[in-house]
């Protein structure tokens, strides 16, 4: 038998055997599987090592807990619309279907080689018309229940492609650019700004729903929640009306400052705002900035003041009106009180405007403020309120009803109109009696129609596809042209690896995903955090409100995995510093990119570390392939045995709580830990058969999930003949019980032999004849533990001392409470004075095989001349 372990002559065999068992296929009966799932890859033509180190986190857990006797579901699909593969066909003259299809089976064939075990029986590809049709029918569905709107959005155009861009589409002198300020990036044409009609997702309605429920996704990411709470902007303040009278209209503003509302110096509008508009069909000059601030923004300060006043609500003065493009259309009310002496943007503003600036804010201390003075502080010039603390003011301003109270939020609503071909056909006919018409449910999916490359949207082009009639009223009417957001698609996609049978009525089976939601763990990137993991949550509630689902949260535990660094950036093809996942093996790469660091921490990419990934794998293989080839074995056990039998437990419970605990770099570190533990314990003697094959037998099981291939091959080699696959194996249990210190025991064998290893280096002994390994008194574990109990910074010898076990060693004892006075902040936990003895004694054999001397373990006595040193759990040793 050969020693040397090739993931690449077995991986198509062990491929074939679990596919033909079905070993991953999770069946529809199962009560409540284990969800883990991984962010579905885009189909850019191949995998990168992101992807890899996503899907080897996922399937090492899914493996551990399907060896834990889970159900599990862990499926895979494809997110395969979207621009890049439009702009890969362009630039390989061939369709996006052609390509995208292409990507597809390059990159099944690559997780596949990788041994991920993934239910595949449960793949779904987004551009596919069965999966497709789902979108559509949801969009009806969120329709009818008024969380769709069509209505004019600023979008990128270019005039010589005759179409929409996405900002990605827009390029600039820094790579992309938006709004305007870049070139085409198909013809270099300048992009302009346009007003045309799109579609929304009022995501809005929720704003309140998915900012609150943040507080109860305890297995996400502090991270990730802060950014969604800063993405959706919750704000509390207050609404202040101001009547214009020469309009006979009342302007409403925002503000979360009502404290200030005595040194409002103007009224500014969005150039957006309804009354603006209102302004400029009268006023050429607001007319003018108006159309000037929509396509190019004079710059934050910009603005133009129109002919018009406000009514302060408490002064009655007559404030200035403006229509002002720091002023945006989507945040707060599109309008703001010009606070100048209070806020930096208004105060800029003023300064160029020559608006008046009135402080009535001062700091509590007295000291003089400099202006704008933006804190807390005491009213002044403010009337009734002088005097009064700005929080205090607030609410008596309230009270007052001088405002309404107001929450604001900087969410807006989805923009899903793409006009472009490859996405999900919006399921709308256009009709000039009727309007806007949906799709009757029996007619759908709307097909995608044959790729044909053009200027502009393909799907405007085509007659053929645009010309139909009104499902109302049967008179000619053109379809929509646009396509959806393909964060449509992974919106939901979760739900539908429940249930993808294309003969079920609906987008996925209400009562299994009422069962199996939510997913329990989902691995993706932290860049995520505002997009799809924001619309994820969306999605999901607003099912639930539709009664198509129970669940209101679609994840339960949310790991961000971190970034793959090579040579201090980050891993990518653009940058040239890209590494294949194939080129050091499919194994090697796992083990390395799962050894490297915590899921969630970056590293950095060395062949230095993915050869000692590489040298693990061939340890493990030959550490087992030795034994199997070996007849020097013993069938009765030795007292050393114990501590291999010990030590084998307390590896299982430490390893079971890494992998728990997603901690898979500490898992391979306690694997080879315990790797070498049974290399050094075959070459002290010949090994218990007992013992030792239930350590290969453990080891194989311990790191199946993490490298499935050399799992298979390390039990194949160790299992008895009605085992089985290890992928269907029971996780190994302990056949003692593990102290919750266990890590405590294996502390002290290792720093004892640290502290001999020292002793013989500093005295320069070679080769020591004795080792003596001397254990505290008894009484001293009892004074340890009543110094580690007290309470912090309290004078504890008294307390020691009156103890009477301990009272009785006299000034030996009175010594050691001195000590541990000294020492209290620093004591940690300790095995007991039994326990230290046994573990001691079951390791003397590490010892020995390491020094070449004998070893004994004994108790001190108080008459003993090392007592004195011996303390708990820091043996006193004595070398000959």
């Amino acid at each position: 038998m050969s020693h040397h372990y090739n993931h690449a002559q077995v991986q198509e065999y062990w491929q074939h055997v679990w596919e033909k068992k079905g070993v991953y296929e999770c069946p529809d009966d199962a009560d409540d599987p284990t969800y883990v799932l991984g962010m579905f890859p885009y189909t850019s033509g191949t995998l990168h090592m992101g992807h890899i180190r996503n899907y080897a986190i996922t399937d090492a857990y899914a493996r551990y807990r399907r060896m834990q006797g889970d159900d599990v579901l862990h499926p895979m699909g494809w997110d395969a619309f979207g621009l890049p593969a439009e702009n890969a066909a362009y630039e390989r003259n061939t369709d996006p279907e052609s390509w995208t299809r292409t990507c597809i089976r390059r990159m099944r064939d690559d997780l596949e080689e990788m041994g991920f075990g993934y239910d595949w029986s449960r793949e779904i590809t987004t551009c596919d018309p069965e999966y497709y049709r789902w979108n559509q029918w949801l969009f009806e569905r969120f329709y009818e229940a008024g969380l769709v709107e069509h209505e004019g959005a600023m979008v990128n155009w270019c005039p010589d492609c005759e179409t929409v861009l996405a900002d990605a589409q827009v390029e600039g002198d820094e790579g992309y650019a938006s709004h305007g300020e870049g070139v085409c990036w198909r013809c270099e044409t300048p992009v302009e700004q346009r007003e045309l009609d799109q579609w929304f997702l009022t995501i809005t309605d929720y704003a309140e729903e998915l900012y609150e429920g943040l507080d109860d996704l305890d297995g996400w990411p502090e991270g990730v929640r802060d950014s969604q709470r800063n993405w959706i902007g919750r704000q509390e303040g207050a609404r202040v009306s101001f009547e214009v009278p020469a309009l006979d209209e009342t302007v409403d503003a925002f503000t979360t400052r009502l404290d200030t509302i005595y040194g409002a110096t103007y009224v500014a509008l969005s150039p957006g705002h309804d009354l603006a508009r209102e302004l400029a069909a009268a006023d050429d000059a607001v007319a003018a900035y108006v159309e000037r601030a929509r396509d190019d923004p004079d710059g934050e300060t910009s603005g133009v003041k129109t002919d018009v006043t406000a009514t302060h609500p408490l002064t009655g003065e007559e404030l200035p009106v403006y229509v002002a493009g720091y002023v945006l259309d989507d945040v707060g009310t599109g309008a703001v009180m010009g606070v100048p002496a209070h806020n930096e943007r208004d105060y800029e503003f003023a300064t160029d405007h020559d608006c008046p600036v009135a402080q009535v804010v001062e700091p509590i201390d007295g000291e003089d403020a400099t202006l704008p003075f933006t804190g807390d502080g005491m009213l002044t010039d403010s009337g009734e309120y002088d005097g009064l603390a700005s929080s205090a003011a607030r609410e008596r301003l309230l009270d007052a009803d001088v405002a309404e109270a107001d929450v604001q939020y900087r969410l807006r609503d989805w923009l899903i109109s793409r006009q472009r071909y490859w996405g999900t056909p919006i399921p709308v006919v256009h009709c000039d009696s009727c309007g806007p018409v949906l799709v009757p449910e029996e007619d759908l999916p709307v097909e995608l129609p044959e790729f044909v490359q053009t200027t502009g949207n393909p799907l405007a082009a085509n007659e053929e596809f645009v010309e139909t009639t009104c499902p109302d009223c049967g008179e000619p009417a053109e379809r929509e042209t646009d396509t959806m957001d393909t964060f449509v698609d992974s919106s939901w996609y979760f739900l539908r690896y429940l249930s993808n049978d294309d003969a079920l009525d609906a987008p996925f089976d209400a009562d299994l995903a009422n069962d199996w939601m939510p997913v329990d763990v989902y691995v993706g990137g932290e860049e995520h955090a505002v997009l799809h993991l924001l619309y994820i949550r969306f999605f999901t509630r607003a099912l639930a409100d539709l009664d198509l689902l129970d669940v209101s949260e679609p994840v339960d535990r949310l790991i961000n995995q971190g970034t793959i660094l090579h040579s201090g950036e980050k891993m990518s093809k653009s940058k040239g510093n890209a590494i294949a996942p194939h080129e050091y093996g499919a194994e090697t790469t796992r083990l390395f990119v799962l050894s490297a660091a915590h899921p969630a921490q970056d590293f950095e990419w060395t062949v230095k570390d993915v050869s000692s990934a590489y040298d693990f794998q061939q340890t493990l293989y030959s550490l087992t392939a030795e034994f199997v080839e070996s007849d020097a074995v013993r069938d009765s056990s030795a007292p050393h045995d114990a501590y291999l039998e010990r030590e084998i437990d307390r590896t299982v419970a430490a390893v079971t709580d890494e992998y728990e605990r997603f901690r898979f770099h500490r898992v391979i570190s306690e694997i080879q830990q315990f790797a070498r533990l049974l290399r050094r314990y075959r070459a002290y003697e010949d090994p218990y058969r007992y013992a030792y094959v239930r350590g290969l037998r453990v080891l194989a099981k311990l790191v199946g999930p993490l490298a499935p291939y050399l799992g298979e091959e390390l039990w194949s080699m160790v299992k008895q003949d009605d085992d089985g696959l290890i992928a269907e194996a029971r996780w190994p249990s302990p056949l003692q019980d593990v102290a919750d210190d266990y890590h405590v025991e294996r502390q002290l064998i290792r720093t004892t032999l640290d502290d001999v290893r020292d002793i013989t280096e500093v005295v320069d002994i070679d080769d020591p004849d004795e080792i003596d390994l001397v254990v505290a008194q008894s009484w001293k574990y009892r004074a340890y533990e009543i110094a580690r109990e007290a309470d912090a910074g309290s004078a504890i010898v008294g307390e020691i001392m009156g103890d009477e076990t301990v009272r009785d060693h006299d000034d030996a004892a009175a010594d050691y409470a001195a000590i541990l006075q000294d020492e209290q902040a620093g004591l940690e936990p300790i095995v007991d004075a039994d326990r230290e003895l046994e573990v001691l004694q079951q390791a003397a054999w590490l010892f020995e095989e390491e020094f070449g001397a004998t070893v004994t373990v004994r108790r001190a006595s108080d008459g003993d001349d090392l007592a004195r040193k011996a303390r708990p759990n820091k043996p006193a040793i004595h070398i000959n």
